[in-house]
């Protein structure tokens, strides 16, 4: 079924970027700023909502579960595209899901982020699109 391939990919992609996100989160200086000062600034300075965390813990938190959310989506739609494409298919719900999700993720990409995440989230949200279509027909 052409479905299960589009909610795959879309899923796959998503699944992909947000492991990597997570990865250069705890593993490398990818999310680090390029001026030192400001990393040292932030770790200096707490967020008006608290004075239990800094900016930086923060920023790396906002950066991992950021990541969690893309491999949880990614992790639901290849569950149930790989073993329960029947539940998928018989439920609009579960097929405009993943549209509304990275519908989402792609204005966000868009205004917020760089070109890499955006052409991924826009590839991934056509296949969601394409998938939506495909079942509800």
């Amino acid at each position: 079924m052409i479905a299960r391939v589009f909610f795959l990919a879309g899923a796959s992609i998503f699944g992909f970027l947000g492991t990597l996100h997570l990865l250069y989160t705890f593993f490398s200086d990818k999310f680090l700023a390029r001026d030192p000062a400001v990393v040292e600034a932030m770790k200096g300075t707490s967020p008006r909502i608290s004075r239990g965390t800094t900016m930086w813990r923060a920023w790396i938190g906002f950066n991992a579960s950021h990541s969690f959310g893309a491999m949880l989506l990614s992790a639901f739609y290849l569950l149930l595209a790989g073993r329960h494409m029947d539940v998928l298919a018989g439920s609009r719900s579960l097929a405009v899901l993943p549209v509304i999700a990275s519908a989402a993720y792609f204005v966000v990409a868009k205004r917020y982020w760089f070109a890499v995440p955006f052409r991924g989230i826009a590839i991934a949200s056509g296949c969601f699109a394409i998938d939506a279509g495909l079942v509800m027909t």
